[in-house]
């Protein structure tokens, strides 16, 4: 049995939460491996519609669950979710939840200072979801970080403490914003540390236990390649590594517990906020899209900008993050379209080129070349089967093989979590 790791192999919100709910039922944990409480996985079981944040989606069946330590971890909001999803009917204890000693901290004034810069960047806006999560990685990787394990020592935290205050507060002062007031912070983190210790471990001895019983594991990015901090639309990217090596680092496992790389991608393409979109549709086709996907972000409400499938991003997405397969998204939406279009290539002053390139600018000249698709008037909603499928849908999924160089190894055909088509199974690949 092979681990199987879930990244989103697009700019996010390609149904990873759905996906991850489905495998976890063949996993014995899952694992979250980067980025906060700015993800968002809608899980939709029954007539009950989960929409998670910063739980890893094994929760909701009681798969054990571990928040690893390349997460960045707002303690209210931990409280907050495992509260609301408690109140759902979801048993969630020490016994199926366990959060990283390791983990970053947001605090209030990461929020304070992500939302100052959005608010002064103008046309230069990120689109950030306002969280402090960038923040809080740049105080990461600066090593003035308060972390989980703090919230047991608070009382050895003066010095680490002043370190961070010295920073933010100078930023605040170029804000106009008021100093951070020290005992009232210390007073939030005295207050929300019983609702996050209980949950507090080493959780690379968890897995490290894991690996040598064999145990399957299942580690769950979040966002999308497209918006990794390196190989993503760069500055219009989150601020962390999407791509699948990043759940060796984010969780205290070494490269080869990673297993199989499978990609999530949605049959057309979504993103939401600033930054380049090739094959954005800023017409009906777009409106159609979205209205039919129900294209708003879990966490930001966001509208989400639509557009057709683009083969060159996706590919690329994939050979950057090692994709073994992928696991297709949202065909059903696609259900009724006289003719959809496909992204084959780019026109760059001229010149066909097969890649998006780094550069702003050139991002900004690129012209999608498309392939024109004809395409279908059956249903494939709720198709579990691909004898449920149309011909003409089954040749579209082809298509998308033949153009990522990518097996398609699950389809999904609604939000339910058992209206999923079976192509090979990740676990045993």
């Amino acid at each position: 049995m092979a681990n199987v790791t879930v990244i989103g192999a697009q700019w996010g919100d390609e149904g990873k939460g759905k996906i991850v709910d489905w495998l976890s039922e063949r996993a014995d944990v899952v694992v979250r491996f980067q980025g906060g409480h700015n993800a968002g996985h809608t899980l939709v079981v029954g007539n009950n519609t989960y929409k998670l944040s910063l739980l890893p989606s094994g929760i909701v069946r009681g798969t054990l669950s571990v928040i690893g330590n390349g997460v960045v971890f707002d303690p209210w909001h931990f409280r907050d979710e495992v509260a609301r999803i408690a109140g759902m009917g979801v048993a969630i204890s020490p016994a199926n939840l366990q959060v990283s000693d390791q983990c970053p901290l947001i605090l209030p004034l990461h929020r304070d200072l992500d939302g100052a810069r959005e608010d002064a960047s103008g046309a230069g806006k990120i689109g950030t979801t306002r969280r402090g999560i960038g923040p809080a990685y740049e105080d990461k990787i600066g090593r003035r970080a308060l972390r989980v394990c703090d919230l047991a020592h608070l009382e050895d935290i003066g010095p680490q403490l002043d370190r961070l205050l010295a920073h933010h507060n100078a930023l605040r002062s170029g804000f106009g914003i008021a100093p951070v007031d020290r005992d009232a912070l210390l007073a939030q983190l005295h207050d929300i540390a019983p609702a996050v210790l209980p949950y507090v471990k080493p959780v690379w001895t968890t897995l490290r236990d894991a690996k040598a019983q064999r145990r399957r594991i299942l580690f769950e990015g979040a966002q999308g390649v497209l918006l990794d901090v390196d190989h993503g639309t760069y500055p219009f990217v989150t601020s962390s590594n999407v791509v699948a090596g990043q759940a060796a680092a984010g969780s205290g496992m070494g490269p080869g517990a990673v297993g199989y790389v499978l990609g999530i991608v949605k049959a057309y393409t979504t993103r939401v906020g600033s930054g380049p979109f090739p094959t954005e549709q800023d017409n009906a086709d777009g409106e159609k899209l979205g209205v039919r996907g129900h294209e708003f972000g879990t966490v930001t409400g966001r509208k989400r900008r639509c557009g057709w499938f683009d083969a060159v991003l996706v590919r690329q997405a994939i050979a950057v993050s090692g994709v073994a397969g992928m696991a297709l998204t949202k065909l059903d939406v696609l259900d009724g379209f006289e003719t959809l279009r496909i992204c084959t290539g780019y026109r760059l002053d001229g010149e066909i080129i097969d890649y998006f390139p780094a550069h702003a600018a050139e991002q900004a000249r690129v012209e999608p070349v498309y392939e024109e698709f004809a395409g279908w008037s059956e249903s494939t909603a709720g198709a579990r089967r691909w004898a449920d499928l149309p011909a003409q849908a089954i040749k579209y999924v082809r298509r998308i093989e033949e153009l990522t160089a990518c097996p398609v190894a699950l389809v999904s055909t609604s939000p339910q979590r058992d209206d999923t088509i079976l192509v090979r199974d990740p676990f045993l690949d």
